[in-house]
């Protein structure tokens, strides 16, 4: 027999119903808060907490800590649904104390001014501020379809980070040192314990690595690492955090299971170099080193020397409807490029490993506390009241045994017949979790294997303690404050939600929502 105990119940003394004929085709009624049937939601033109821009798309996140104005600035690639055939990917840059709330800085780096340019279009690249000189540099990907050196490293300085220098007449060309004219960009430049400025370029099946002494002349010191086998990995991040070396990087290996941001660690930065070759050597078991779902890519990282932050895109969908879009993910590949900026704090464990966890500003910036209410309740879920557009949701749950599955359904309403859930679901046989996306309902397809997430480890105490952001139709969701995923799903503002069970005995308390 299957049980499930909600505390919260005894927070709402009657159970709301819905209106048969309530579909909020015109005006929205005074009462709705107590309805339960499917409206459908568009997301605002810009997003605030998961940054998107009001025209365009974030691709490609390049963050840094900016000393000497003593704040994060992330470049991203600027995508618009219009851009030119030739000329397209300029860097735009927003800036931020604390990952929660940004100020939009508009272009930094423009693109060439024809299709003759070398840098007609801009590829991923990376900024740093040089103290000695008191200047910044921006190395990037020049890339252009027309050229024998389709992409090349460039770069450009800035005393101010408003005003730019392309410097044109140097570049890194990856044929003068035996690597591809095609694939040849994602420069990653990054202090070394020898005091030295590192380049990591990303070239085909390899990494190329430079050094310099002045970020001006720059030597070639052979091959970084090798690829895993037929991979190509890009957007490569290497960093040292404590006593560890890391190369966080995305994999454009276009499955389901495999193109995802993922990190390598080592002890020492030789052996960080060695991790590709001869076999990959994973941090974790069963995981490849995978930090969130095939909603997270591209993701860099930067640190204000307390805390490291992760930034990563959530790809947008498309469709008729939002059944449509929640469900396009493409089993073999994303369907689009671009979306939403994404940030977690990323969180290092006693041995070394690498998680995502909730950004703690985040957590503060939704702070007006929202009525909970139950409107509708079966053996199996609970229907809780509608959200707005920015929700935080909390709750707790214990399950008896190691088998239990639970989740959390959105877009749900009495007269939906596909809803969204997010199931924590036991993946084999040894107490390991993973959190799925289905389309659940009458006529739900069920698991959506291109939104796939990653293994992490069941609670020994099987107690969950559940925190998921969402802005619009961005949600990040988090399990024990150390493990995050990332999704998108439309429809979620205006309609409302559940928690569910699927069997065994599962308890469910301290249910919160609040909002900004």
């Amino acid at each position: 027999m299957k049980s499930m105990l909600f505390s919260t119940i005894m927070l709402s003394a009657m159970v709301l119903t819905a209106c048969s004929d309530e579909h909020f085709d015109g005006d929205i009624p005074k009462e709705w808060a107590g309805t339960t049937t499917l409206f459908t939601p568009t997301d605002e033109v810009g997003f605030s907490t998961y940054y998107q821009p009001s025209i365009g798309r974030v691709g490609d996140p390049m963050p840094f800590f900016d000393p000497k104005a003593a704040e994060f600035k992330i470049l991203y690639l600027q995508e618009f649904d219009n851009n030119d055939a030739w000329c397209f990917h300029p860097f735009y840059a927003v800036c931020t104390k604390d990952g929660a709330t940004y100020q939009g800085l508009g272009e930094v780096l423009p693109t060439g001014k024809s299709k003759r340019e070398q840098d007609a279009a801009l590829g991923t690249g990376c900024a740093v501020y040089d103290e000695t000189e008191g200047l910044y540099y921006i190395y990037y990907t020049g890339h252009n379809g027309s050229l024998a050196n389709v992409e090349t490293v460039m770069r450009a300085t800035s005393p101010d980070f408003k005003v730019w220098t392309k410097d044109l007449a140097w570049q890194l060309k990856g044929v003068d040192y035996g690597y591809s004219n095609v694939d040849f960009r994602d420069p990653q430049v990054f202090r070394g314990d020898d005091g030295k400025w590192h380049m990591l370029i990303a070239s085909n099946l390899k990494f190329a690595e430079f050094v310099s002494d002045n970020l001006k002349d720059w030597t070639h010191t052979g091959q970084f690492s090798c690829m895993i086998w037929d991979r190509m990995l890009e957007c490569p991040d290497v960093f040292k955090m404590g006593d560890w070396w890391y190369m966080v990087y995305s994999e454009a290996y276009r499955a389901s299971w495999s193109r995802k941001v993922k990190y390598m660690m080592a002890r020492t930065y030789d052996e960080l170099k060695a991790c590709f070759n001869e076999g990959p050597k994973w941090p974790a078991d069963d995981k490849e080193g995978v930090l969130d779902t095939r909603a997270f890519y591209a993701a860099k990282t930067a640190s204000n020397g307390v805390d490291r932050y992760i930034w990563g895109w959530t790809p947008f969908r498309t469709g008729s409807n939002n059944d449509e879009k929640n469900t396009n993910v493409g089993a073999g590949g994303e369907p689009n490029w671009s979306g939403a900026l994404v940030c977690h704090r990323l969180i290092q464990h006693e041995d070394g490993t690498l998680t995502v966890g909730e950004v703690p500003a985040i957590k503060a910036k939704y702070a007006t506390s929202q009525p909970v209410k139950v409107v509708e309740q079966t053996e199996d879920h609970t229907l809780y009241s509608r959200l707005g557009t920015h929700n935080h949701i909390s709750f707790t749950v214990q399950t008896a045994t190691d088998a239990e599955r639970f989740g959390v359904s959105f877009c749900r309403a009495t007269d939906a017949d596909r809803y969204y859930t997010l199931v924590v679901n036991p993946e084999w046989e040894n107490g390991r979790r993973k959190v799925n996306f289905e389309q659940e309902g009458t006529e739900g397809k069920g698991f959506i294997e291109g939104a796939d997430g990653y293994i992490f480890p069941r609670p020994a105490d099987n107690v969950y303690h559940v925190d998921i952001y969402t802005d619009n139709s961005v949600v990040t969701m988090y399990i024990n404050g150390d493990y995050g995923c990332t999704q998108r799903i439309y429809g979620i503002q205006k309609n409302c939600w559940s928690i569910n069970t699927y069997g065994g005995d599962v308890t469910v308390s301290e249910v919160a929502v609040s909002e900004y």
